[in-house]
Parts: structure tokens; sequence; C-alpha cells
């Protein structure tokens, strides 16, 4: 029986986990190696779990027994020290040394830290992990500073409101979500989260954190010469992929580490998957690349042919509880811009040669699978221009609609 070792235990890893002893449950020992000190989780149930709607079991998806029922062995809270290619091995922190036939590599990424002085000051932190929740839900009531207003940085501060903190955003750009949200929707999500007591701080850059004199948060302060007291202050400005076990096995790295169309590395043996990768000069912090991804893997894994990855661009939600938002496409101006706002919603369509190019829906996203279908299918919505934006149930077209809504929603 053949060696498989996969190194990380997120939730690409344990995707592959589950299409290889699916596509070919006698074909490979397996052993998993996690750096956390837990079996499978859902990264994305996080917020709920730090805005105390939910609990970690719930956040649990492959306990122990899932792995225990398939003859895979994890080894948990001991990372992976080297790999040693010309003896196709890895070496853990705790002296584990695994042969493998094939390797993956599913290291995901780190939270980008604040490019700044003090940010290494104790009450400095991250959002990231179930360690961070943790840590993050033991805190007493105090004032937190986060800085970044992308998905991350919204999440946090929203659940840690919730929890009774005092809590600032201080975002750099103009409106939040600015990546994803045109200017409309960004400052309704604004308007919405203060009206919860969270309180922002647009178009400011951090620029240094106080130290209190005894190696503890004081304030931030920002370039424009603003000084928010803070007992805490939460990164939330990006990821960065963890590349260094491949750097260091002299695989090729750039952004992540560098694979093919089928997930492979320059080095047949070993593929990567996930966070860590960087495909065609992308990189990937969404989860439905990251399950594509692994389902294209484990088909090689599996001997079972020439699937190739290609990267296909995703709607996005935002996961807050009470708002709904999905986005999708860009919204470059181009085109005609179709905009619906009313009291409770907001909906606009990015429309170029007569198809959807881009969409934001805030508050009301029943229609969001029609539009997404519309969009990936590249339908000509030219006999639909009057009603469109009143939604699928104005302008019936065939073969739209049905099992999508079950996909954006996953």
């Amino acid at each position: 029986m053949k060696k498989l070792v996969v190194i990380g235990n997120g939730m690409a890893a344990i995707r592959l986990l589950e299409e290889v002893t699916r596509l070919a449950p006698d074909l490979y020992q397996i052993t998993v190696i996690g750096e956390e000190p837990f079996a499978g989780y859902n990264r994305v149930m996080l917020s709920p779990l730090l805005g105390g709607g939910t609990d970690e079991a719930a956040v649990t998806t492959h306990p122990h027994q899932w792995y225990r029922d398939r003859g895979i062995r994890l080894i948990t809270g001991s990372p992976v020290v080297a790999i040693r290619r010309h003896r196709r091995q890895v070496v853990t922190a705790a002296g584990h040394k695994l042969d493998y036939d094939r390797l993956v590599l599913a290291t995901g990424a780190a939270p980008r830290q604040l490019p700044i002085e003090g940010n290494q000051l104790n009450g400095v932190m991250s959002f990231r992990d179930l360690h961070d929740v943790r840590t993050l839900l033991s805190l007493s009531a105090a004032r937190v500073v986060v800085v970044g207003g992308g998905f991350l940085g919204l999440e946090a501060a929203d659940a840690l409101v919730k929890q009774g903190h005092d809590v600032t955003l201080v975002h750099s750009r103009g409106h939040l979500l600015n990546q994803q949200l045109d200017e409309t929707a960004g400052h309704r999500l604004q308007q919405d989260l203060e009206d919860r007591g969270l309180k922002f701080v647009m178009q400011a850059r951090s620029q240094f954190i106080e130290d209190n004199g005894q190696g503890s948060v004081a304030a931030v302060h920002l370039a424009d010469g603003q000084r928010l007291p803070a007992d805490y202050v939460i990164q939330a400005v990006g990821i960065v992929p963890r590349t260094e076990l491949a750097d260091h096995a002299g695989l090729s790295v750039n952004q992540g580490v560098r694979v093919d169309d089928t997930l492979q590395t320059f080095d047949p043996a070993i593929y990567a998957i996930g966070e860590c990768v960087e495909h065609r000069e992308r990189t990937f912090g969404l989860v439905a690349p990251l399950y594509e991804q692994a389902a294209v893997c484990a088909s090689h894994l599996a001997e079972l042919g020439h699937r190739r990855y290609l990267f296909a661009d995703t709607a996005t939600r935002l996961k807050i509880s009470g708002i709904d938002l999905v986005s999708f496409g860009d919204f470059d101006g181009e085109g005609e811009t179709l905009q619906l706002a009313l009291p409770d919603s907001y909906r606009r369509l990015q429309i170029r040669d007569n198809r959807i190019v881009g969409m934001v829906l805030y508050g009301d996203v029943a229609d969001a699978p029609y539009y997404e279908t519309l969009w990936r299918d590249g339908e000509d919505v030219s006999a639909l221009r009057e009603t469109l934006l009143l939604g699928e149930a104005f302008c019936p077209s065939p073969g739209t609609g049905g099992d999508e809504q079950e996909e954006i929603a996953a």
C-alpha cells in the first residue's frame, strides 16, 4: 500500500481526504499532520463562534473518530519542520519521521502582520484560527481597535461588539469591503454596523502602536495624528501563504507554492492545495476554489484521469448575523449600471455587452442564485432589461435558478 502524507488539517486538506478515501479507499496508508491541537473544524464558522451564535461542538466537522473510521493516522499539535525530498520523508517537531510516496502540502496561510512599530506588543492579536477565538473569548470587556475593513475585520469587529467590547474599526479606504462592494452598499453596511455600536475611522492608516510602558498596547496612532486608546489590537489586513517548508525543501515558491493545473509542484511526488498555493500567478482565500483544488488533486492521487484545475470566480457573502450581502464580478464603471435602492435593500447590476459582469445585493439577496447563473452562463439579458432588477419572478428564463441556490449558500 502506498503512503500518502498530508501536511495540514484545514478545510482544503479535509476535503482532499474525503475525496481520496471515496475514490480510492484502499490505495493509500494516509497520515495527516496538523499543527493545531484540534481535529477538523470549519473556519468559516469562527465568526459566529466568536459572536456567541454557536459553540465549538458545532464548529467541529471531523472529530478524531472520523479519521479512525477511515484508517487515517492524525498527528496534531506537532508541526512538520523539514521535508527531505531525496528520502521522500518528512520530519515533525516531535521527532516523527514519516516516509511518503505522495506528499500534499496544505499548510494554509498566516495572518499578515501590520508593518508598523509596536506590532509585537502584548495585546496585538489576529483572528484566524480556533486558538485565536478562544483567546478573544477569554478577554474581559475592553477597548479594541480592529485594523482592516475587509470580511475578516468586519466579522471580528461585529462579534466583539456582541461580546461587550468597545470596538473601533480602522480602514484605509473610503468605504467598507472596497474590493467587493460599490460605494453605496459599503456605506449602507457601515451605517448598519454603526447602529449596532461599532465605531469607524475611515480613510485612515495606522502609524504605530503605543506601548503602555509594560510591553502591552496603550493606543493606536494614525497617520493623521489621531490617537485611539486601546487595550487590544486585532490585525485583519490580509493573509500570507505559508511557504516556508516548501521553500526550504527547494520547491518553486513565489507568492505561494507554485503548482500546475493538476496541483502538482515541480517535484512529481509533491502536490499542494489551498491558501499556500500559487496557480497561474493567483493565490486563494475563499473556500470554493480550495474545495475545487482538493477535488482535482484527489482525482490525480487516486490515479483516475486527467482533471485540470482552472480558477472560476465565485460570489462572496458576508457572515454577519442579520446582515445579508452577496457580490461578484467587477464594477469598474464600464458598460451600463442598473441600480435599485429601497429603504431595506439595495441591488446593483453591471451590464456589459448585454451580459451581467458584476453584482451587489444588500439586504434582500434571494435573487442572488438567479443573477449568478446568468453571470456564469454569460446569458444575453437584453430581452430582460426592463424587469431584470426586479428579480427572477419578473423575468423567468429557461435553465436558470433551481440547483444553483444550494451552491451559493454552501
